[in-house]
């Protein structure tokens, strides 16, 4: 972690390879921007595990560290073609694949009491307009899934209702190109990270997204 602490921060996280995985995109972005300044701000980067439970406490633990003032998620969606900041977090863990940790809940609530959802402060329409103008594919995602990266999603949103100012949201990219069997969609590292930029660099100087219809994935 590099942090410059005179420095207001953007936190954002990638995760650990998963489900037979070597590599994972998130976690590579989230290690290329690590220490990167992006309008005005320094960039920590950090790697979660993609655990059920465990990944959320980290996500906190690096929350009370770092202090930002935005914050992006970041997971492997493997199949979509581009970037999608998701929409919205709901209180569910169901895993159709156990976690890195053989755990594989099923209809089970995060926060058994919480509310149903959380949605993401992230400006997610600005977002997709302005990755689409610089040439890289983005849509809105309405469901970041019931796996781990939902998880992570709806923990941070419940944990920022107790952080006034403080922003953030999910972002799913897709396989890197040597992941991807044959048919399914991909995108280089470079692109991703140059994605992941934007993101980071669109919700600072966003203060109210734009409101036009469709751009979402289905």
């Amino acid at each position: 972690m590099n942090m410059d602490k005179k420095r207001r921060t953007v936190l954002v996280t990638g995760f650990e390879a998963f489900g037979g995985e070597t590599i994972n995109p998130s976690a590579e972005i989230a290690r290329a921007l690590d220490g990167k300044i992006i309008e005005g701000r320094a960039v920590v980067g950090a790697v979660l595990p993609c655990v059920f439970g465990t990944s959320a406490e980290e996500l906190l633990r690096w929350l009370r560290v770092v202090r930002p003032e935005l914050v992006v998620c970041v997971g492997q969606a493997g199949g979509r073609s581009a970037i999608t900041p998701e929409r919205v977090a709901i209180n569910v863990d169901d895993a159709l694949i156990p976690d890195n940790a053989g755990v594989k809940p099923v209809d089970v609530p995060i926060m058994r009491g919480g509310p149903a959802a959380y949605w993401s402060t992230l400006p997610i329409k600005a977002i997709v307009a302005g990755l689409t103008a610089r040439g890289i594919p983005s849509a809105v995602s309405p469901t970041a899934g019931t796996f781990v990266c939902n998880h992570v999603f709806y923990r941070l949103m419940r944990a920022l209702v107790r952080r006034k100012g403080v922003r953030g949201g999910f972002v799913h990219v897709p396989f890197l190109p040597h992941q991807a069997k044959r048919g399914q969609p991909s995108l280089p590292l470079s692109a991703m990270i140059a994605a992941i930029t934007g993101v980071v660099a669109i919700s600072l100087v966003t203060r109210r997204d734009i409101r036009r219809a469709g751009g979402q994935t289905h």
